[in-house]
């Protein structure tokens, strides 16, 4: 009687490191199933049978195991799927010594066997485990030695201030291998530097870029995705400002190079933000805190005793910050029933700005505004007073903290706080002042976004 033969069921694995081809009708991997699958059918009458599905690792490297087709693999070889594990040469299971060790106590464990197309061994014996360690070993001295050559090549390019690819940086673009400058995007990263240069403070840089349009770099992948486009992180700034390509260098682990490319940032400013990054952060922050105060710092009285109304801020658990205002001779202890003791510094902001509206829409002020303005500056209509004085609000939302306070000052004497309501006083003079500067600004937001 005839004992039928037992089946043993047989995965293939292929693995190319490159995705270079990939796309071709008939790749590298198709070649390495091909003689996969012929061999399995030359075992025939040993019972192979050649399972289903298919791992294929395209685009992976065989010095680690971090490969999903080897992932399916080990997991169907641990739940008794696999009887075989059949590939075309040994180091496209694995070029490491200690992982592909590791792989063999797998297989030993479920009782898989291992067997390659084009090198001849039994894994069962002493001799064939010696055989494939030898080749093993080849493997990885020859994936050893190829790193060395790309790792040695890198260096020389990069000595020879060449770009050797990667993420293009916000500012370039790529052609024929090299960086070429692009207008718009190398105008972002002047602002970027020169901003922070004025604020000294990465976190408020970040939050003010998404008002001026500055948004990290789109790329398209190879499948048609569209990426990037999004505001800039924190870690993305510190990034762009510490990296020399934009002063037209190149950088390699702790050396830097000439570049080939041309540089979008003086050295003048690049020196000066490195002198500033080497501060301690508290350091800036005292010095932003200085230059960042409450736009109506110096304008704002406590209507009770008419103390100076001194901005202040606080931050929460949830790292939110709070603004306000608070009456100096209430916070000396100097006024203990101050009807205003402390106020919303975006909410008094907003009324005084709404009270600015409102006079400044006063058909009476426009002509007096004029009045003053033409004694001054006999160019001035008084259309354009108008129109400067119409506009103020809209272009007040797309201006830094500094010009704000700058131009607060150029239209108030001073503001009042009283329990009931606010009074603000109009300065009679420098109307021409503040006539030409939200002429400037309006025309810079009109060229902007043209």
């Amino acid at each position: 009687m005839t004992t039928p033969l037992q089946k043993k069921r047989c995965a293939i694995y292929t693995r190319k490191s490159t995705e270079e081809g990939l796309d071709m009708e008939f790749n590298s991997l198709d070649a390495q199933r091909e003689a996969c699958d012929a061999y399995i059918a030359s075992q025939k009458h040993e019972g192979w049978v050649h399972v289903p599905d298919i791992y294929d690792d395209g685009g992976f490297t065989g010095g680690n195991m971090e490969r999903p087709a080897l992932k399916r693999l080990i997991n169907d070889i641990k739940h008794k799927k696999i009887d075989t594990v059949v590939v075309y040469k040994v180091d496209r299971l694995s070029r490491s010594l200690s992982d592909f060790s590791k792989l063999i106590d797998l297989f030993d464990e479920h009782n898989v066997s291992f067997v390659s197309v084009t090198q001849q061994f039994n894994t069962t014996t002493s001799m064939g485990r010696l055989t494939l360690n030898i080749l093993l070993s080849f493997a990885q001295f020859e994936r050893e030695v190829i790193g060395e050559r790309i790792r040695d090549k890198f260096a020389a390019s990069k000595r020879k201030g060449m770009w050797m690819g990667g993420v293009t940086p916000l500012g370039y673009v790529v052609k024929d291998r090299h960086l070429l400058i692009e207008p718009t995007e190398s105008e972002a990263i002047k602002q970027i530097f020169e901003r922070f240069l004025m604020i000294r403070s990465v976190t408020t840089l970040v939050r003010e870029l998404p008002k001026l349009g500055i948004v990290s770099k789109k790329r398209t992948t190879k499948t048609g995705k569209i990426i990037g486009g999004k505001p800039l992180y924190k870690a993305s700034i510190y990034k762009m400002l510490t990296n020399p390509i934009y002063i037209g260098k190149t950088k390699h682990k702790d050396k830097i190079y000439e570049g080939r490319h041309d540089a979008i940032i003086s050295q003048d400013i690049w020196d000066r933000v490195q002198a500033s990054l080497k501060e301690s952060p508290r350091k800036r922050a005292v010095k932003t805190h200085e230059r960042t105060k409450g736009v109506l710092c110096g304008i704002l009285k406590c209507g009770g005793c008419f103390s100076p109304m001194s901005p202040s801020h606080s931050r929460k658990s949830n790292g939110r910050l709070y603004r306000y205002y608070n009456a100096s001779n209430f916070k000396r202890g100097k006024c203990d029933d101050c009807p205003i003791k402390q106020v919303s510094a975006g909410e008094i902001e907003t009324v005084v700005l709404n009270q600015l509206q409102s006079v400044f829409s006063a058909p009476e002020i426009i002509l007096e505004t004029w009045r003053a303005a033409s004694k001054e500056n006999k160019d001035i209509t008084e259309y354009d007073v108008k129109q400067a004085l119409g506009d103020i609000f809209p272009i007040w939302n797309a201006l830094f903290p500094a010009e704000q306070e700058r131009l607060i000052h150029l239209m108030l004497e001073k503001a009042v706080i009283h329990p009931d309501h606010v009074e603000v006083c109009v300065r009679a003079d420098g109307i021409d002042s503040l006539v030409k500067s939200l002429n400037q600004q309006k025309k810079r937001l009109e060229e902007k976004y043209e």
